[in-house]
């Protein structure tokens, strides 16, 4: 088989200069992005129900953009001004970059991993006489809390947000050469959607360890994984795949 398009499980990024776009100017191939699931914020006087006292914490945890969005959000919504003393702690750089939509921090109150859920974990022990809050998911992993608990540092953790499946009703009688999927979620909202869904002579590509069991638990198989030492990025190792099929 020839490619000739492919959906993306993610929001379109609106530049004509991505690396997927490149695919399209390279190969012809049509890519079309479609997130499989959505976010869904909680409101305010939910969390209010909730007794969330924001001010009680010392420390913010920030794990991703939603999260991000969302806790600034509900600050806002809660008319909470924060304080000076306020300390930031993102898992990577790019989270920490991102922060700046909302706020300019000073070093001093803005701590980032070095791109690795353990020297983040570690970075928190480093500062574990601090009240934390974890602003999350409901759907979220499990280490962070597990850590906080096993080390004993205070934290609280708070639901800003909620993970659904995405209505993909009207994708029921579109085919596509490629699915690619970057979570376990993407997977699930598949099915919830389509819940006799055939793979049949269609490539699948999935990002990552999690991606690939939830794959295997729905019977599928993960035709181009990424990413491998040889396709450290999810656009090599389609490319390779369309270049194999010409």
């Amino acid at each position: 088989m020839s490619v000739k398009n492919i959906l993306i499980s993610q929001p379109d990024p609106g530049d004509k200069k991505s690396v997927y776009h490149r695919l399209t100017e390279k190969y012809g191939v049509q890519v079309d992005f479609r997130p499989f699931i959505e976010v869904v914020g909680v409101p305010a006087k939910d969390m209010r129900k909730q007794q969330l006292r924001i001010l009680d914490h010392t420390a913010i945890i920030l794990t991703s953009r939603n999260a991000i969005d969302h806790f600034f959000r509900i600050v806002d919504e809660m008319k909470v001004e924060l304080p000076t003393t306020m300390k930031y702690f993102c898992v990577n750089e790019g989270v920490s970059l991102y922060i700046q939509k909302y706020t300019q921090l000073r070093k001093r109150k803005m701590f980032t991993g070095k791109g690795t859920e353990a020297s983040f974990l570690e970075l928190l022990k480093k500062h574990k006489a601090l009240n934390f809050l974890f602003p999350c998911s409901n759907i979220r992993k499990d280490s962070i809390p597990n850590f906080m608990d096993e080390n004993k540092i205070n934290y609280t953790e708070a639901i800003m947000y909620h993970t659904v499946n995405a209505d993909l009703s009207d994708l029921a009688s579109v085919y596509f050469d490629i699915l690619v999927f970057f979570s376990p979620q993407d997977i699930s909202s598949l099915f919830a959607n389509f819940p006799d869904f055939k793979q049949e002579d269609r490539a699948i590509a999935g990002w990552g360890k999690t991606t690939n069991l939830a794959l295997e638990e729905y019977g599928l198989s993960n035709t181009i994984p990424a990413p491998s030492p040889e396709y450290p990025s999810m656009v090599a190792a389609i490319e390779h795949f369309i270049l194999s099929k010409k």
